[in-house]
Parts: structure tokens; sequence; C-alpha cells
């Protein structure tokens, strides 16, 4: 079972169950969330996800229309995860706060009209403009 924690471990997350997708994002609202230029993004069933602690959320309205919430650790500042409409029965783990992150290789690549031009396109990815 992949597990996680934020940056300071008041916040642990785990999940069981294979992904639906590995993304790198490139959004602006995952620079903004990484500080960072992209942010890799598993997207996992619900059902097997659990959260120990109590994490701060902010909500936002995203390039897609859509409302988007971030969960983050409220002494640290660790993005966890997120979910929202555009991705319903799932949460977007941000790969960064597993423990082991091997298996995240990310098989696409969302919003690739932000990717900065010094950051290549990983190979062999599907590449789409939009979350859904």
């Amino acid at each position: 079972m992949p597990e996680g924690s934020c940056f300071c471990g008041n916040i642990r997350i785990s999940y069981t169950g294979e992904p639906t997708i590995k993304a790198l994002c490139h959004c602006l609202d995952c620079r903004k969330i990484t500080g960072s230029v992209y942010s890799t993004n598993i997207i996992v069933p619900e059902a097997g996800f659990t959260v120990t602690g109590t994490p701060k959320t902010i909500a936002k309205t995203g390039d897609t229309g859509n409302t988007i919430t971030s969960h983050f650790c409220p002494d640290c500042g660790s993005t966890l995860f997120r979910d929202g409409s555009s991705f319903p029965g799932s949460k977007i783990v941000k790969a960064g706060v597993l423990d082991d992150i091997e298996e995240a290789k990310p098989l696409a690549e969302l919003y690739v009209k932000h990717r900065v031009s010094w950051v290549d396109p990983v190979e062999g990815t599907a590449q789409k403009e939009t979350m859904s």
C-alpha cells in the first residue's frame, strides 16, 4: 500500500488499488501549489484512499471552470492531494509526498501549452491541453 506524508509528518495518506492515471500537470495552479514548474500527480480511487490527521483545505475555480480543492498540512503547508468535479470519485495525490515514488512515472502530461520551454516532454506520454 503506497503511503506518504507532509514535510513535518503530521498528516499521512495512503491508498490501495491501482492508480487510474499518473500525469505531469503544467497548469498554472500546479505551478503555484508546488513552487515548481509542474506537478507529478497520481490519480487514485477515493474508495481506497485514507488520511490520518486533519488537513486544511482551499478551493478554487480551475482552468476548466470546475472547482478543485487542495488539501494541505496546516503546520508545514505541504499540499498532499486535491479533489474536485473534474475527477469524481478520485483523489489527485501529489507524488512527491509519497515515501516511495519509483512507481510514479507519468504516463500523460496535462496542460502542455503551459510547459516551460526548458522542460522537455516526457517520452512516451499522452499529451493533453486540459483535464477532463
